[in-house]
């Protein structure tokens, strides 16, 4: 079953509407922290997909991509343009990606999801297991998809009528996928609520926090770092994130636990 969605509240209105400070992320992004991410692990080149949010498109990605393709991956957008379509509507198309991406190099498909993108990518895994290697998300509320503010801008990016997500939706996105999966958070997301993105943690399931907005996920260096430190692990060998010295004041106490 999925999280109880009375018991996980959508973020406040005040966190919502901190959620442009995220942008300051950019210019950090760029000034401060690039120097270190030049440093952050490599690992296999294999094939990665990167699903955009709710609303977005492949642009809102490029730079989590544009570090991917730096970092030696054979990196891809989801290509289909605005992420609106009805839940679901996707899947098949993005599925069928998967498995022709897999052919072409070679290897399983890594999938990184950002919101509404990482719904998407754990259920293509949950589909076809066997063509992904690991599922990474950002501030994706699988475990409770109701628990959000989305509902308030459905209709303006959409043009569609907001439907609660059914029962059996609600308890179906919430079961663990059979693929090593990570999934990045912020407790000062104002778009979803930040317990809606916990991962039922055992196996090769972990959270990992990080101090962002929702907005502001895509553009900071931690979870960067962390998407980087995931994508290295050699396949079969999983162990949970830890950040190394270098790089640890970056991260709250939750993630630097030993």
């Amino acid at each position: 079953m999925g999280r109880d969605e009375q018991t996980v509240e959508p973020p406040s209105l005040a966190l919502l509407a901190a959620e442009g400070r995220g942008i300051l992320d950019i210019p950090a992004l760029l000034a401060v922290a690039a120097p270190l991410l030049a440093t952050a692990p490599r690992g296999q080149r294999h094939p990665v997909m990167v699903l955009p949010g709710l609303g977005a498109d492949d642009r809102s990605t490029l730079a989590i991509r544009s570090f991917l393709e730096f970092l030696g991956y054979q990196v891809h957008g989801w290509g289909r343009g605005r992420n609106v379509r009805a839940p679901d509507a996707d899947l098949s198309a993005v599925t069928a990606r998967v498995i022709e991406l897999e052919k072409q190099g070679g290897s399983k498909v890594s999938l990184v999801g950002w919101s509404r993108g990482g719904i998407i990518a754990r259920e293509v895994a949950r589909q076809i297991p066997t063509a992904v290697r690991m599922v990474i998300t950002l501030g994706s509320p699988f475990a409770a998809p109701g628990a959000s503010n989305v509902r308030a801008i459905w209709r303006l990016l959409t043009g569609q009528k907001y439907e609660p997500p059914t029962a059996e939706r609600i308890s179906r996105l919430a079961q663990p996928i059979p693929v090593p999966t990570t999934s990045i958070y912020t407790r000062t997301d104002g778009v979803v609520a930040w317990r809606a993105c916990l991962e039922q943690e055992g196996g090769e399931r972990e959270n990992v926090e990080v101090n962002t907005t929702h907005i502001g996920l895509g553009f900071h260096a931690p979870a960067l770092w962390v998407i980087a430190d995931r994508l290295a692990q050699p396949t079969g060998s999983w162990k949970p994130f830890r950040p190394p010295p270098q790089v640890a004041i970056w991260f709250p106490a939750t993630t630097r636990r030993d």
